[in-house]
């Protein structure tokens, strides 16, 4: 079934749409933009809420017409089990009466992306040697994308992974868990620049012919991980159907009962994922973006205005969402306005760095989401009130919490919890206890001083020999990656 189609149109050099694994593998569309889905279901969601986490999956995937052979899938779904609790991969946690956490981090990276990458990792792995093809995965990450990825693909036959992250630009730890990595596969780059740079020279590497050309005379085709990639958002789609279902099942909420949900977005994949849900018909009131402050997203949502024409990237105590160009929301325009539209405000902000929305579309965006920024301040100072009250929190969902304060109705709210604190150990310390220490620091200080439990996962990253410790400028990285792939071929 070709149900994925192209957010801007077809040039008529590349199919205007394709089946999922068609997508998967080529995720290139037409004027540079996206494959995303034509049409959004409406889903009955009462006979689905008994369903275990892999039954949601398979059920969900099946009406959203992304056909894949039921073993694969299963192979995939089993990624789950290595999870803290296989039956719960992605648990609430009651704040308060009205609040709850929904914790997306108890996959093996610690961070929200594991929900995605681990069972897309396994499904595109199986496919590629299935169909005997080899592939070069390009990932560009501001922190969690990165060892998500690499976590996932490594070692797998006739899969090479090419990680650029931008140098300084994560926490510690999130960059070893991606510069130890030792299987031979992995490739991990830092990128004189920010997230942003390294996003930038992904989707132009997956443009560039010649690239490919080369890449194919060596019998490598050409993909990514990235949320460019519809994979990794169709398995975001399901945590927040099943956050839902865990209201039902606790008897918090009557089925029907509509929930606000809010999520600390940069690159907007994960937001993308609950604007589906909601337009299948799971109950959501809002969908609430909590920015840091780089705040384009904030500025997107309550003014209908895209302007990076003057913006200079900030680094924040929430790295990452350190993002100006926010890649996934030329989808929800896509949803929301069709592909002529799509393709003049994307055009406008590649040639411009600008666009603006008319009063009516603005309209049409505000029935769905609500927008706030959180500065570091602020964050350091929600995470410690969090603590005091019983709940540690990272920087990152300390931005969900604070929006959730301001912006939420008064009916039930999720936050999504998108990383583990031990990924952001000098920030809680500062927070927590006015003290600047190192990531080894703050996670011994914390474990050893206050008793705080830390994964032997993150402690050991330190003990580990860094593998990968090259640093080139973006003009570089082409020229890196052939020279890498002929070494190891």
């Amino acid at each position: 079934m070709r149900n994925f189609t192209q957010t801007r149109g077809t040039d008529h050099t590349i199919a205007q749409q394709k089946n999922f694994e068609e997508a998967i593998f080529d995720p290139s569309a037409s004027f540079g933009g996206l494959y995303t889905l034509e049409k959004i279901p409406c889903i009955d969601f009462g006979p689905l809420k008994s369903l275990s986490y892999p039954e949601l999956v398979q059920n969900i995937f099946t009406q959203l017409g992304i056909q894949l052979n039921k073993e694969i899938l299963k192979k995939a779904l089993e990624h789950y089990k290595s999870f803290d609790d296989p039956q719960n991969p992605a648990p609430l946690v009651k704040i308060h009466n009205q609040l709850y956490a929904q914790e997306l981090y108890h996959g093996p990276t610690r961070a929200f992306k594991d929900m995605a990458l681990q069972p897309f990792g396994s499904v595109f792995s199986q496919l590629a040697h299935q169909q005997g093809k080899k592939y070069l995965i390009l990932t560009a990450t501001s922190g969690d994308t990165g060892p998500a990825t690499l976590k996932s693909f490594a070692d797998q036959e006739n899969i090479f992974v090419l990680c650029l992250y931008p140098q300084g630009g994560t926490s510690d730890v999130q960059a070893l868990q991606m510069t130890t990595q030792n299987a031979k596969n992995l490739k991990v780059l830092g990128i004189k620049g920010d997230f942003d740079t390294a996003q930038n020279i992904l989707k132009s590497l997956l443009q560039d012919t010649s690239f490919k050309e080369t890449l194919k005379a060596k019998q490598i085709s050409l993909s990514a991980a990235n949320s460019v990639n519809f994979g990794r958002i169709a398995f975001q789609i399901i945590y927040h159907i099943w956050g839902y279902f865990r209201l039902l099942e606790s008897e918090k909420i009557p089925y029907g009962k509509a929930i606000s949900i809010v999520v600390p977005s940069g690159n907007f994949g994960n937001a993308l994922g609950a604007f589906y849900a909601k337009m299948m018909g799971l109950p959501i009131q809002k969908i609430i973006i909590a920015s840091n402050a780089n705040n384009i997203l904030t500025e997107f949502f309550q003014t209908g205005i895209y302007d990076i024409r003057t913006k200079q990237l900030i680094k924040t105590t929430s790295p990452a969402m350190d993002i100006l160009k926010s890649s996934n929301i030329e989808r929800l325009l896509f949803a929301l306005f069709g592909p002529n539209r799509t393709h003049k405000l994307m055009e406008n902000l590649e040639s411009k760095h600008y666009y603006q929305l008319t009063p009516a579309e603005l309209q049409k965006l505000q029935e769905h989401f609500l927008a706030t920024a959180c500065s570091d301040s602020a964050c350091l100072a929600c995470i410690k009130e969090s603590f005091e009250n019983g709940y540690l929190l990272d920087p990152h969902t300390a931005t969900a919490l604070k929006a959730a304060q301001e912006l939420a109705p008064k009916d039930l709210v999720v936050i999504c919890s998108t990383a583990e604190w031990s990924k952001f150990a000098p920030t809680m310390t500062k927070a927590l206890f006015d003290k600047d220490l190192s990531d080894k620091e703050a996670i011994k200080y914390l474990c050893e001083e206050k008793n705080i439990p830390v994964p032997q996962t993150i402690q050991k990253l330190f003990a580990q020999p860094i593998i990968h410790q090259d640093i080139v400028d973006p003009t570089e990285v082409k020229s890196v990656i052939l020279q890498w792939l002929s070494d190891i071929l």
